[in-house]
């Protein structure tokens, strides 16, 4: 089957890849602090690149506070990640656009790979970090509280002393979410249309199989009970077979077996044969076959000497066509039963 994305897709992903460029534009998280002696809070604002207040002075003012109760300064050019982000969202942007050109699954497949990989190691750096600030503290901090910890929160709000924190994702972060909800819908889009045509592929072929002609098989003598009596099919003079309008084949020990078979059950099949009398073994359609009976002992297996023979061949004065044989095995009461002949 194709691999190759829909062009819903193809645009979806693009547009995934472009709404990634919103992260060197706007903040990716905002991390706010409420307290009674900031009335307005103060806050920071993670970026691509950089960290910085979300007012002139709040950075300075959290590093003040930070200071009396033993954490690390933040100092943007101390985080080794935010000198590589840059390049791992341009790489990220590139190969976004790269898989909407190509326009292939795997490539979809593999770009949405590492827009999850690169989420998910960003996520668990980010709650490193907030770790390592919020415990490790300067054991001669002003102010000290034995046991007590300032992670802020990876997501949401939580209390710190007389501080509340709120952590959540800025208009940056929010549109790298988006590029990966776009590209899941992408990958999505392109499987639900990829099963459409392959339950179309599946019901065309079914559909041929069911318009191709149906093709007998040799009968195994000796072996296969006839559908219709039970009995087992040995005389390779007299076998027949049907093949139903959902391709199921019968086997039949003689013609009046699969005319009694017919008759009870319906004339709806794909195919109906009988065997040649003058050659065992080859079955004939039966629109293609002459039917006679034998004379004197010569008789078939349900013991009224019908015999076939393809039209044409040693042509007899009193042969009869497919349908005179159901006319007359219906007038001798064979669809309601007969006895085998032994």
């Amino acid at each position: 089957m194709s691999s190759r994305l829909p062009l819903v897709s193809r645009v979806l992903t693009a547009l995934a890849a472009v709404l990634l460029l919103g992260t060197f534009a706007f903040p990716l998280w905002r991390i706010e602090l409420e307290a009674p002696q900031y009335p307005e809070g103060i806050g920071m604002l993670i970026r691509i690149h950089t960290v910085d207040g979300i007012k002139p002075n709040d950075l300075q003012n959290i590093n003040g506070l930070n200071h009396y109760i033993g954490m690390k300064a933040i100092e943007p050019d101390a985080i080794p990640e935010l000198r590589f982000m840059p390049w791992i969202v341009g790489g990220l942007v590139a190969a976004g656009l790269a898989a909407a050109l190509v326009g292939r699954r795997g490539a979809l497949v593999a770009w949405l790979g590492a827009l999850g990989v690169a989420g998910i190691a960003g996520l668990v750096d980010f709650w490193k970090w907030g770790y390592d600030y919020g415990h490790d503290l300067d054991p001669h901090a002003i102010i000290r509280i034995p046991d007590m910890a300032y992670q802020p929160p990876l997501i949401g709000s939580k209390q710190l002393l007389n501080f509340t924190a709120h952590s959540w994702p800025d208009l940056g972060g929010v549109l790298a979410g988006l590029a990966c909800a776009l590209a899941v819908v992408a990958l999505v889009v392109a499987w639900r249309r990829e099963r459409r045509v392959a339950v179309a592929t599946v019901a065309g072929v079914l559909a041929l199989a069911g318009c191709a002609p149906a093709v007998p098989r040799a009968i195994a003598y000796g072996r296969e009970a006839c559908a219709e009596c039970r009995m087992v099919a040995g005389d390779p003079r007299f076998g027949a077979e049907l093949v139903t309008a959902k391709g199921k084949l019968y086997v039949f020990d003689s013609i009046e077996c699969l005319a009694a078979y017919t008759l009870a059950r319906g004339g709806d099949a794909r195919g109906r044969w009988v065997t040649d009398y003058e050659h065992p073994g080859t079955l004939v359609p039966v629109d293609s076959a002459r039917f006679r009976r034998l004379a004197g002992p010569a008789g078939s297996p349900m013991g009224r000497g019908l015999a076939a023979t393809r039209r044409g061949v040693n042509r007899a004065a009193e042969e009869m066509a497919w349908s005179d044989v159901l006319a007359l095995l219906r007038d001798e009461g064979l669809a309601g039963g007969a006895s085998h002949a032994h």
